[in-house]
């Protein structure tokens, strides 16, 4: 409410009243008329006082002044989405069950490392137990050996580029050497057969390896021969 400090004088007060009675009898030329002299009105009040209490009350009323009231349509735009704004589509989190939420809320990340762990233990045990002994046994005794890593790179990246039918040839002299690229081989469950060659009066050794038709590169073990061999000999195995 106006304040004496405000309408110091009793012309202040009968403009006060004359410019804020109701303005809905009047017609939209003499309400924009009206609420322009009103905010010059309030403009030359807040020139004047120093109060603190009575200089926000001006400001109030200039503010209300200053933006009119908001129709419908403004409202929705201010208060969208729903309930004022335009419908939307539900999201498929309010479209879930119950039960499919619970059985999302009550994942134990832990025990999906664990069960991750095992798994990946699992396979690369079954793809171990696939070795010959005799081949398992050279394979711990030459460990560690930049040769088995190598031969294991290039068995790994045959079998995520290679496609059904192809064939990786590797020309391997050595006998011990030919036994341990079988070791990954098998690891791997890849079929390989050493062929004999005659060139220049010489016999040459070469191995032919392919993928059996049920092995895909999703088959790979995530733990590596070579780290196998590591972990083992440091006694996880």
């Amino acid at each position: 409410m106006a304040t004496p400090q405000i309408l110091q004088t009793e012309q202040d007060l009968l403009m006060y009243k004359a410019l804020f009675d109701n303005l809905q009898d009047e017609n939209a030329e003499s309400r924009l008329s009206k609420i322009e002299r009103r905010i010059d009105f309030l403009e030359s009040l807040a020139g004047r006082v120093s109060n603190r209490r009575a200089r926000r009350w001006v400001n109030d009323r200039l503010l209300m002044e200053l933006v009119p009231p908001l129709d419908g349509d403004e409202i929705r735009g201010l208060f969208a989405p729903p309930p004022w704004g335009e419908s939307v589509p539900p999201s498929a989190f309010s479209l879930t069950k119950g039960a499919e939420w619970d059985n999302f809320r009550s994942i134990d990340m832990d025990k999906q490392r664990r069960d991750r762990a095992d798994a990946d233990k699992v396979n690369v045990m079954t793809a171990w137990h696939r070795v010959d002994s005799r081949t398992r046994e050279a394979l711990r005794r030459c460990y560690p050996s930049d040769m088995v890593n190598g031969y294991e790179e290039c068995i790994r990246s045959f079998v995520k580029d290679s496609r059904d039918g192809d064939v990786l040839a590797l020309h391997v002299q050595d006998p011990f050497h030919r036994l341990l690229l079988q070791g990954v081989c098998e690891f791997y469950n890849l079929v390989s057969t050493t062929i004999t060659q005659s060139k220049g009066g010489k016999s040459l050794k070469m191995m032919r390896i392919r993928k059996k038709t049920s092995v895909s590169s999703s088959d790979l073990p995530n733990i590596t021969l070579c780290n196998f061999l590591k972990m083992a000999k440091e006694g996880f195995w």
